[in-house]
């Protein structure tokens, strides 16, 4: 049995940076739905429940483990002269995507998509149904299986040099993607983690984000791995990303200044979901020379007779800025196979097992 009843989703040690004086002991929120600051919240209570990973006390020992690792390194990042190594990419990497499958947010969204196709399908022909904790028990024995999907992105460490600070979140590692929200080749499209032009995004400190990002589709000019930032917009365009993806809380640390977060926060506010995801329903429609047509009909008694397919989709929101760090590379490339797979980066496509063969594209 785990020894440790409140479990959090988003660690302690990951909030620290962003407490006051980073004693850990307590966290300033800005609660979106009220939009009222709490300055002194306790950092226990917040992004926990009670045995939310489960009992299982070997997962419990992993995920002890890997954020023993994470306040190693954010140690070592912090100290002078520090330049990123492929080793620490490599961690920052998995830690992106452990912190990314974890939270009671990304959890929340598997249940409800996971409902919403129960009710599409109908409960007695497809019991899919199950709750947070399972779902984000799958999550966590899935991020092994799926690590090696984001090993081929390139990682850099963005500094702060400006009087805003970053912010985060009780959903803080955010995957967001530029070209597939704005190519109209892409459009009414869903990304995944293989996706070209995915970005990652994971503030560390007030001062620090790390981001990683498709080379072949965006260009970052570092030194070392190190980015530095001046420029406020940059700042803020980054912060939105938080503000459009977080479940219900940011959190900011005591240098914010509130009228200034409350405003960057209304320049946005209107461009977060309600509903993150979208399920279609299709009935087959006509079979000719060994290919099934099936086209997307409202589900009913009657259309649940027939040969169905059920599709699930992510949707994504855009943000209203993107930082003037991350350029476009002219002319890029992404690749594509004419299936349901969409555009995936050069890494996906020399692994995939498929039929189709994938061509390159240019992504500009």
């Amino acid at each position: 049995m785990a020894t440790n009843k409140n479990q959090h989703f988003v660690p302690r040690c990951y909030l620290k940076a962003f407490t006051k004086d980073e004693g850990n002991a307590t966290i300033k929120i800005f609660n979106l739905d009220r939009q009222r600051f709490i300055p002194t919240a306790p950092v226990k209570n917040q992004c926990s429940g009670s045995y939310f990973y489960g009992e299982d006390p070997k997962l419990e020992e992993i995920i002890q483990t890997c954020e023993g690792q994470y306040a190693n390194l954010l140690r070592k990042i912090r100290k002078p002269g520090y330049f990123l190594e492929d080793e620490d990419k490599s961690f920052l990497r998995f830690f992106w995507l452990f912190q990314h499958l974890r939270t009671e947010a990304a959890s929340r969204r598997a249940v409800e998509m996971a409902a919403e196709a129960e009710v599409v399908v109908g409960s007695k022909l497809s019991p899919v149904g199950y709750g947070i904790k399972e779902a984000v028990q799958m999550a966590m024995g899935m991020v092994s299986e799926v690590a090696s999907v984001i090993d081929d992105l390139k990682l850099c460490l963005v500094r702060n040099r400006t009087d805003v600070p970053f912010v985060t979140s009780d959903d803080p590692a955010v995957a967001s993607n530029r070209w597939y929200l704005e190519d109209r080749r892409a459009r009414g499209c869903s990304f995944g983690l293989s996706a070209a032009g995915l970005i990652t995004l994971l503030p560390l400190t007030p001062d620090i984000l790390c981001l990683a990002y498709d080379g072949d589709v965006y260009s970052v000019q570092h030194d070392r791995g190190w980015v530095e930032v001046r420029n406020v917009g940059d700042v803020k365009a980054l912060n939105q990303h938080q503000m459009l993806s977080c479940f219900a809380n940011l959190y900011v640390p005591e240098t914010a200044v509130e009228e200034g977060l409350m405003a960057q926060y209304a320049d946005c506010a209107t461009y977060r979901l309600a509903i993150r995801h979208k399920v279609n329903y299709a009935v087959l429609d006509s079979s000719e020379n060994g290919y099934d047509r099936f086209v997307v009909t409202e589900p009913n008694d009657s259309t649940r007779d027939s040969d169905a397919l059920l599709h699930t989709q992510a949707l994504h929101p855009k943000p209203t800025r993107w930082p003037a760090l991350l350029r476009w590379r002219v002319p890029g490339a992404v690749y594509e196979n004419g299936t349901g797979v969409n555009y995936v980066r050069n890494a996906g496509a020399v692994s995939s097992d498929s039929m189709n063969p994938f061509r390159k594209l240019r992504a500009r």
